[in-house]
């Protein structure tokens, strides 16, 4: 494969700059013009399929990246949206079966807490609960604003 000695050098004629157009399919080339990238195409094209290729696939076959686990239980949390409670108060994604389990503990009790924060989750002022979900989206968090 022809590749210019340095990153900065057009692969077709050999000038330097940093202005250069990197090879939209294989990311290894670069060259000043379409011009240059035409008359070197016959050189590169074998090597830009594999590369390529080569990129597609890696792509392709990457690991997913790794599930969330639930904070309290340490299993992964369920694929199913059903199966999972999002916690305004604290931003945290818990699986049902760490909620259920803590209402049933506390069941008792008049307060709901929050199964992680401890905050009261049941809240009967409007003012205060829209206060929590805007303290979430001011945090950065996306999933307040669903």
């Amino acid at each position: 494969m022809s590749t210019p000695a340095a990153s900065t050098q057009c692969a077709a004629c050999g000038k330097s700059s940093n202005d250069l157009k990197t090879c939209n399919a294989c990311k290894l080339v670069k060259y000043c013009n379409v011009t240059c990238q035409k008359a070197h195409r016959p050189k590169h094209k074998t090597a830009c399929k594999n590369r390529a290729a080569e990129l597609h696939e890696k792509a392709l076959f990457s690991p997913p990246p790794p599930k969330q686990d639930c904070p309290i239980c340490c299993l992964p949390l369920p694929i199913s949206k059903s199966e999972i409670q999002y916690q305004y108060c604290c931003g945290q994604h818990l699986c049902k079966g760490c909620i259920f389990f803590h209402m049933k503990e506390f069941s008792n009790q008049e307060v709901y807490n929050c199964p992680f924060c401890r905050m009261p989750a049941t809240i009967d002022d409007d003012a205060e609960y829209l206060r929590r979900i805007h303290a979430r989206i001011d945090a950065g968090d996306a999933e307040a604003m669903n």
